[in-house]
């Protein structure tokens, strides 16, 4: 079985120049799929896990304009 690695850089190098480019940043942006993937499930859970902490009342709130408040107080 032929390697298709070497068979893809060799079709790859026949390309334009700008087709190269176009297709190197296409290859490294696959690289980031995952983990970003990863990153935003994650995060979906958290957004899920902390609605559902503040609908069961387990949870201290505050009004907004006691935060804003505040926040100008420490940086005015």
């Amino acid at each position: 079985m032929a390697d298709i690695v070497a068979e893809l850089a060799d079709r790859g190098r026949s390309l334009a120049p700008d087709d190269r480019s176009r297709l190197v940043e296409l290859l490294l942006e696959s690289l980031h799929e995952p983990p970003l993937s990863h990153i935003e499930a994650a995060w979906d859970a958290e957004i899920v896990r902390r609605v559902q902490t503040y609908q069961r009342g387990e949870v201290k709130t505050y009004a907004a304009e006691d935060v804003f408040a505040e926040a100008r107080r420490i940086a005015p």
